[in-house]
């Protein structure tokens, strides 16, 4: 018997693989969470000030994506019998049987160490440090700690995808001021609600897994009261920025818009009483729309920047 009641044991993982193919390492990256942390560093380093050499930043974005996917891949590695419970991540590369669980530690130790490295002697070593905690944190303090233990995982473990804007900026300047720490708040408050609207129509899945998300713990209810509280928390980090006079009238339309909508969906998420993940359509919307969200938010830190600057 495997870990929460598992019954999936690493040999029976193992038995059954096959020659991984490079799509399967790639999958180990979760390329489409990828997409947004290398979208939030980037816009970290654009909206540093000063300069850094075309390459040299391709490098520091390249170090960020391989930094995360080694972080994903690690998280696979070690929740390979969770994953081989729950219907929408059975099919990875390692419950599907398609890769051996040796391969994808080495793969993400590898990848971890070539990340960090390469990006300290790219940039510098304050963003190859604060990558490495960003791995760390992942693999550590939310997989193997946090996650399997108690519902407030999500919150505390958010920290890890909340440090690719301070790598980004940090690769430009060296250091670390105030608006990179407030694009970290904005992503740290931002997950909460983000991930329990997705919790709330998967949470059978999370059940049938043994994890404690929320929704499992402490029920529905308070789940929607919890995500309109974080709202609320990150409307406020959201709208820092333009408080403490680090942003312009772009950025500060922007987030006052988007984030008025988000609180909309998430109002009416909150308010709701319904149990059927089939129609769960509003908590799908605040799931799809929380993306976009952030996608906008730190475009517009971006654009703002270069006008104002």
């Amino acid at each position: 018997m495997g870990r929460g009641g598992i019954e999936m044991t690493t040999a029976t993982l193992d038995a059954r693989t096959l020659p991984a193919h490079w799509r399967d390492f790639l999958a180990l990256t979760k390329p489409r969470v990828m997409t947004l942390v290398v979208f939030t560093g980037l816009c970290g380093l654009l909206a540093a000030p000063g300069g850094i050499h075309p390459i040299l930043g391709f490098t520091t974005i390249l170090c960020i994506a391989l930094g995360a996917g080694a972080a994903g891949a690690l998280n696979q590695w070690y929740e390979a019998e969770i994953d081989a419970q729950m219907k929408r991540t059975a099919g990875r590369p390692l419950p599907a049987g398609r890769m051996d669980r040796q391969s994808a530690l080495h793969f993400g130790v590898g990848l971890s160490f070539f990340s960090v490295i390469l990006l300290g002697l790219a940039a510098n070593w304050l963003a190859a440090a604060i990558l490495a905690v960003s791995i760390l944190f992942y693999v550590i303090v939310y997989t193997m700690w946090l996650k399997p233990r108690t519902a407030q995982n999500i919150v505390i473990g958010g920290a890890a995808g909340a440090f690719p804007p301070v790598i980004g900026w940090a690769a430009v300047t060296g250091d670390v001021s105030a608006l990179p720490v407030a694009l970290f708040a904005l992503i740290f408050f931002w997950t909460p609600p983000h991930f329990w609207a997705l919790a709330l129509f998967v949470k059978t899945d999370y059940a049938k897994a043994g994890i404690p998300m929320l929704p499992v713990v402490a029920g529905e209810v308070a789940t929607r009261r919890q995500i309109w509280l974080y709202t609320a928390i990150m409307a406020a980090a959201a709208m820092a920025p333009v408080l403490l006079r680090l942003t312009g009238p772009i950025y500060g339309t922007v987030a006052f818009l988007g984030t008025a909508l988000f609180a909309i969906f998430a109002f009416q998420v909150s308010v709701r009483r319904e149990s059927d993940p089939e129609k769960m359509q509003p908590e799908r919307r605040l799931f799809k729309y929380s993306i976009l969200y952030l996608f906008l938010l730190f475009g517009a830190i971006v654009i703002d920047r270069w006008v104002f600057a």
